[in-house]
């Protein structure tokens, strides 16, 4: 039975061992009650047995994990043994005997307390001490842990569960001093983070460890960046933890041994963590919720994570819209697999085709358009200018007159800090794209003062560089990185903003949110730009060191760096501000206004005809000196610059 049914007989030895341990507490409760007296017949303590036996059912006493006693679990004995008592002085009434006293059922439950507990509680002490020195008498890698005490006291739970635990732990580094000369499951808190060197020359004199573990999930970005510094001087590798979650699996079960603590490598993302900004969730569900959603771009990074994060908050209907049909595939069936029950439609469409735009918008009739579609990478666009002034300024407009005339309420339109002072056709077609919504937002207003009916509201979106998305540095460095370097830097000045781009998008809602419904921020708001809290800028050199360094590599000995000169159309440093348009922050944490700088709707709509038909005619010069009239600050760099 024991090979067909291993549970049934686990269950049956714990019933065995509590029916033991319940006659057991009777005698023993009778003797402590009435000591002169006899003690209890072998029937009695038959009874017993029953008695506690019954009292645990609703307990699941029997069902208990004897290895894994733990807090839960010891209420749940204390249950078992109140209600074993109470049947047991019931059964011995009702059989017409009087109780040894009055205390009896008291005693007999503390007695069937202790019983249950000691047996179980040993045993795991047993084991865990059986385990850990297993684990301290192998090949063990002994670790430094990094975190919080909640982070640390999971990580232990599940090293001491896993029968293949491969880590022995030195000791922990916490982030507060009041932590330090404390102990964690008999670990000792040798320090606080901020004093991670001198724990490490400490340590150095008995024994360097060979890997610091992050314990702690949401451990700030700029101090995991000085943990990897003093690593890095220490010839020290840095993991992470297995989530939370996971833990908790790991320290519950032994059924993952020591493949429960696998650990992972830091991310990039990880080192450029900041402090979550809070969001207007509420605000963001009434502007979509109900709603029709059509987003461009949608196969894009950040077109697709706008899609996941719109679909979260239920809207009536959403329009996918991409020119690129695999892309748009992909996050069509990412949808219909997470939301099976949201309304979508997958548009392939082109954004410089104003007449299919507006056939689009006519049959979808969307209330809120999010415009993420355009052509991002610097260097491309400055080989294809005509397609890229055709695809981030006209097809701006095209998307924005194709929304107007559907009887759009809201238009998002995501810009970049490349439109500031650009030295690019990309920025410059971003800026232009930025002066027609602009105008739009302004005409929009006017329009609902005067007739008491809404115009097209055009928010339009400020960022910088979003991790991993199309043409981003982070996924070329992790390509020259598997190839063995080196790492191509074009300029080791050159500085970058950088977030991700859950971040971003979740940032690019609260702006549409505010816009559209905070009234002392709407109405100052007026043509104005929303600008993104980007943080500091990050030296690109210095974002290759640190990949390097979580690679497990060292820069320059491992990996070289090789410095490659600027590529036409780029900058050492990108702005989030004109010098015409100075910040004004809102009430709003990670969102800053840039002050309006308009044109008249009427003449920047002339002026991107114009545009537009020296696009079409192949007219590149034309069209250049067009743009650089439009945008005067636009100081085309398109020669790049020798190598630095």
């Amino acid at each position: 039975m024991s090979a067909r049914n291993p549970s049934l007989t686990r269950l049956l030895i714990n019933v065995v061992l509590d029916g033991a341990l319940g006659a057991l507490a009777v005698p023993l409760a009778f003797w402590l009650a009435r000591p002169d007296q006899p003690l209890a017949s072998g029937f009695a303590a038959a009874a017993g047995a029953v008695a506690l036996i019954a009292g645990g059912v609703p307990f699941g006493l029997a069902t208990q994990y004897w290895r894994f006693a733990g807090l839960g679990d010891m209420r749940a004995l204390a249950g078992s043994a109140l209600v074993g008592a109470g049947l047991y002085a019931l059964l011995f009434l009702a059989a017409g005997l009087a109780l040894p006293s009055a205390s009896f059922p008291a005693i007999h439950a503390l007695v069937l307390v202790t019983l249950l507990a000691s047996p179980r509680l040993a045993y795991r002490l047993w084991r865990d001490r059986r385990d850990g020195h297993a684990a301290e008498m192998g090949d063990a890698v002994p670790v430094l842990l990094v975190g919080d005490g909640e982070g640390a006291d999971l990580f232990l739970r599940a090293l001491g569960r896993g029968r293949g635990a491969s880590y022995r732990v030195l000791g922990l580094l916490a982030p507060s001093a009041r932590q330090t000369g404390r102990r964690i499951q008999g670990r000792p808190i040798l320090g606080t983070i901020a004093e991670t060197a001198g724990v490490l020359e400490k340590l150095a004199a008995a024994e360097t460890p060979p890997r610091f573990l992050i314990v702690t999930a949401d451990l700030p970005g700029a101090t995991l960046g000085q943990i990897l510094e003093c690593a890095d001087r220490a010839g020290i590798a840095v993991r992470r933890a297995p989530d939370p979650t996971r833990l908790a699996t790991a320290s519950a079960t032994a059924s993952l041994g020591g493949a429960g603590l696998d650990l992972r490598p830091i991310a990039i993302e990880d080192i450029l963590n900041r402090k979550q900004v809070p969001l207007d969730r509420d605000g963001m569900a009434r502007l979509i919720a109900g709603r029709r959603v059509l987003i461009t771009g949608a196969g894009g990074s950040i077109g697709a994570e706008l899609a996941r994060q719109v679909a979260g908050f239920g809207p009536a209907e959403i329009g996918l819209l991409d020119n690129g049909e695999y892309a748009l595939w992909q996050i069509d069936l990412e949808l219909a697999e997470v939301h099976p029950t949201l309304a979508r439609r997958a548009l392939i469409a082109d954004i410089r085709d104003a007449a299919r735009l507006r056939a689009v918008c006519e049959r979808f009739r969307p209330d809120l358009v999010c415009h993420a579609a355009a052509l991002k990478h610097v260097p491309m666009v400055e080989a294809n200018p005509l397609e890229g002034l055709l695809t981030n300024a006209i097809g701006t407009r095209n998307v924005a007159d194709a929304a107007r005339a559907a009887g759009a309420e809201v238009m998002v339109q995501i810009s970049t800090d490349k439109a500031v002072n650009p030295t690019s056709v990309m920025g410059a077609a971003k800026r232009l794209a930025e002066m027609y919504c602009q105008a739009l937002d302004l005409a929009g207003r006017e329009k609902a003062g005067r007739e008491k009916a809404g115009g097209l509201r055009c928010i339009t979106v400020r960022f910088g560089n979003v991790l991993g998305s199309t043409g981003s540095v982070v996924p070329l460095f992790q390509r020259q990185l598997a190839a063995g370097g080196p790492l191509t830097v074009t300029h080791p000045d050159m500085r970058r903003y950088f977030m991700t781009v859950r971040e971003a998008v979740g940032l690019v809602l609260q702006a549409a949110v505010v816009g559209t419904t905070a009234p002392d921020v709407s109405q100052a708001a007026a043509g104005g730009i929303f600008v993104l809290d980007m943080g500091e800028p990050v030296k690109i050199v210095d974002l290759a060191r640190q990949m390097i360094r979580l690679a497990g590599l060292r820069p320059e000995a491992d990996i070289a760096i090789r410095f490659t000169g600027l590529r036409p159309g780029e900058k050492l440093f990108e702005e989030l501000f004109h010098g015409q348009e100075p910040p004004t922050p809102t009430r709003y944490p990670g969102l800053l206004m840039a002050a309006p700088r308009t044109a008249d709707l009427a003449i920047i709509s002339r002026a991107l005809d114009e545009l537009a038909g020296a696009c079409l005619r192949g007219q590149e010069g034309q069209a250049l000196a067009l743009l650089s009239r439009l945008v005067p600050e636009f100081t085309h760099n398109a020669a790049g610059a020798a190598s630095a």
